[in-house]
């Protein structure tokens, strides 16, 4: 790769990580001024709704949002006593858990979700139209097919056309 476009490419990573920046604080500020469940468990909580079956293992949950392995189990530790989430024993294996939403975490994400929408509708989307959105989408779907193990596969392969967020 010349350095020429190794430049533009590292500028294009640069401007990705100060967009998530601005965009998540503004998703932060925004859930947080409506009373409303934070923008981590928010993210917890929506990863776990997109889930086939309902029901993830932890250490998938960890890799699919922005939490460690231990960071994960402490924060679904905190989840449960809220009621937001249950860990459930693995039948076949005792040191497998898995985790669900329980109806109040369900309510809780969709009572969050008009104003996360609002943010992610007021900020991102009205930059962005149908084509380059659809650009974006496919760019990222390039970068996650390089790094995945398969836990994204239903956002790099499927064509999504239902609300994702809740």
């Amino acid at each position: 790769m010349s350095d020429e476009n190794s430049f533009h490419q590292h500028v294009a990573w640069r401007l990705f990580l100060m967009s998530h920046s601005v965009l998540t604080k503004a998703v932060t500020a925004a859930l947080d001024e409506a009373g409303c469940i934070s923008f981590d468990t928010y993210d917890v909580l929506v990863t776990l709704s997109e889930a086939p079956g309902g029901l993830m293992k932890m250490g998938d949950l960890a890799n699919a949002t922005f939490f460690s392995n231990s960071g994960i189990s402490r924060r679904a530790a905190r989840l449960e006593e809220e009621g937001l989430m249950k860990r459930v024993r693995c039948g076949d294996d005792g040191r497998v858990f898995y985790a669900t939403l329980t109806p109040a975490g369900r309510k809780a994400l969709r009572d969050a979700w008009p104003v996360y929408r609002k943010v992610i509708d007021n900020v991102f989307v009205r930059s962005l139209s149908k084509e380059k959105a659809q650009a974006m989408t496919a760019m990222f779907r390039t970068v996650l097919r390089e790094v995945d193990t398969g836990l994204l596969e239903r956002w790099i392969e499927e064509d999504r056309t239902d609300e994702p967020m809740c």
